[in-house]
C-alpha cells in the first residue's frame, strides 16, 4: 500500500462565531463579542489546504457539525429562559478544530493492523462535549473500509479527551512502527487541565498500542495556565522530530530520554524561554503549526502568519533555518478568522496516515473538488455574524441551507 500521512482539515462551518466559550484560550476569551466573518474564514481554511495540495500532500477534509445542534437544545429544554452562553453552545462552530475530533494510531502501531481512530469526548466544555456523536457518524462515513479502520466511539465521559491535541507520534517514516505521546494534565491553575491521563490510557488498550512503545508525559502546569489549553499549542512532532517549547512538559529531561531511548533516531528541536517566552508562544502560535514532510524528504513548518509577524519569534525562526537542523522551510499561512478564536494551522487538521485508497474519496480534496466547496462557500457562507444574531431563527435558517448545499454539492446527504 502506498501509506502516507493525510491531513483531514475541518471545513470552518456557517456559524462560526466569537461567542468566547473556552476557558482558558486566551485568544478566543479576547475577541469574545467580536463581529465573526464566516464567509472569509472558511476561504482562509480552504486557501490552507490548496496550500498544502500545491506541496504535493495529500488532503483531506471533514464537515461543520450541524448547527444550531437542535438535540443539545432539546436535551437541556431551552425555551428561551436559558443561559445566553448555552444558547451560543449550540451554535459553535468548534467542530473546525479536527485536531479535537479524536486519537488517530495507524496501522503500524496497532495489535490487529488497522487504523483505529476514537472519538474525543471534550467533556471539559459544554459547547465541545456536544460534538462527538456527529463526529464518530462522520468518521465512520469516511473511514468505512473495515479492514483497514476501527473507529470508536468516545471514553466514558468521567475522563476528559481532547484527542489528537494532546497526543503525538514519532517515527522514523510514516509507515514504520511508531513511537505514541499521550500528552496530560493535571492541574493548569485557573485554568481547567482538559486532558485526563486515564483517557489516554483508555485510547491507547482500545487501539492496541504496545506499551513499549507508548508514552505518558504531563504537560507543564504552567503552560497550561499560561493558556496553552492543548500540547499542540506548545509542541508538535512529525516523524522524528520533536519541535517543542522548553517548558511544554512537567519533566522535559526525563521525556526527552524516554523518547530517545525508545526512538534513538529522534531529533528535538527546543525553543528556549529566553528566546520565545511562553506568552510569546501562545500568543503567536508558533507551536500550533503543521510540522510536514515534503515529497522533496525536507520538512516544513506552516505557520500562522502571526508568528512570521512575531519579532522574536521571526528572529528564533530565522536562526533554527540558518543552522540547518531538520527543520528545512517555514511557509506562513493566513488564517487570522480561526487564530482570532484560538486555532491555528494544527488545530484545523486530523492526521491519518494511510492508503488514500482506502478512505472514502468523498472526504479527499483535489483542485475541483476545493473549486466545488469555494463555490458553495461564497455562495451560502453568511459574510458577518454579530454576537446579537446569535439565536436569530433567520439566520438559523441561513446556516443550515448552508450546510446543505455542502452535503449536496459533496454528495453527503446521509450525514444530514
Amino acid at each position: 500500500m502506498a501509506v502516507v500521512e493525510i491531513n483531514f482539515d475541518g471545513i470552518i462551518g456557517p456559524s462560526h462565531n466569537y461567542a468566547g466559550l473556552s476557558l482558558g484560550n486566551l485568544a478566543s476569551a479576547s475577541h469574545a463579542g467580536d463581529v465573526a466573518y464566516p464567509r472569509a474564514a472558511a476561504l482562509q481554511g480552504l486557501a490552507k489546504m490548496r496550500h498544502n495540495l500545491a506541496l504535493g500532500l495529500a488532503q483531506g477534509f471533514l464537515l461543520p457539525l450541524p448547527r444550531p445542534n437542535a438535540r443539545f437544545l432539546s436535551a437541556i429544554g431551552a425555551d428561551g429562559s436559558e443561559n445566553p452562553r448555552l444558547t451560543a453552545a449550540a451554535w459553535s462552530a468548534s467542530s473546525m478544530w479536527t485536531a479535537n475530533a479524536a486519537t488517530v494510531s495507524p496501522a503500524a502501531d496497532t495489535a490487529d493492523g488497522r487504523c483505529h481512530l476514537t472519538a474525543a469526548n471534550l467533556v471539559t466544555m459544554p459547547h465541545r462535549s456536544q460534538e462527538w456523536p456527529d463526529t464518530v457518524r462522520q468518521l465512520r462515513a469516511a473511514f468505512a473500509n473495515a479492514e483497514h479502520f476501527a473507529v470508536h466511539d468516545a471514553v466514558p465521559p468521567c475522563f476528559g479527551d481532547e484527542g489528537a491535541a494532546n497526543h503525538m507520534r514519532m517515527c522514523a517514516g510514516h509507515a514504520s512502527p511508531g513511537l505514541e505521546i499521550f500528552v496530560y494534565g493535571t492541574t493548569g491553575g485557573a485554568f481547567p487541565a482538559r486532558q485526563h491521563v486515564e483517557a489516554g490510557r483508555a485510547v491507547a488498550r482500545l487501539h492496541g498500542l504496545d506499551p513499549a512503545r507508548t508514552l505518558f508525559v504531563e504537560q507543564n502546569p504552567d503552560a497550561i495556565a499560561a493558556g496553552a489549553f492543548h500540547n499542540d499549542v506548545v509542541a508538535v512532532a512529525n516523524e522524528r522530530v520533536l519541535f517543542t517549547h522548553e517548558l511544554a512538559f512537567a519533566d522535559p529531561a526525563g521525556t526527552y530520554a524516554a523518547i530517545r531511548e525508545r526512538l534513538p533516531e529522534a531529533e528535538i528541536v527546543v525553543v528556549p524561554a529566553d528566546a520565545v517566552s511562553l506568552a510569546d508562544a501562545i500568543k503567536s502560535y508558533l507551536f500550533n503549526a503543521q510540522l510536514l514532510s515534503l515529497p522533496s524528504g525536507e520538512m516544513a513548518l506552516v505557520i500562522p502568519t502571526e508568528a512570521w509577524e512575531h519579532v522574536r519569534v521571526r528572529a528564533w525562526l530565522d536562526a533554527m533555518l540558518a543552522s540547518n537542523g531538520p527543520i528545512r522551510r517555514v511557509l506562513p499561512v493566513d488564517v487570522r478568522q480561526s487564530m482570532a478564536n484560538g486555532g491555528g494551522p494544527a488545530c484545523l487538521r486530523l492526521r491519518v496516515v494511510t492508503d488514500p485508497a482506502t478512505v472514502d474519496p468523498r472526504f479527499l480534496l483535489d483542485a475541483a473538488k476545493a473549486s466545488l466547496i469555494e463555490a458553495v462557500i461564497t455562495e451560502h457562507w453568511p459574510e458577518s455574524i454579530a454576537p446579537a444574531q446569535i439565536g436569530s431563527p433567520e439566520l438559523a435558517q441561513t446556516v443550515i441551507a448552508a450546510r446543505r448545499a455542502l452535503l449536496e454539492a459533496l454528495d453527503l446527504t446521509e450525514l444530514a
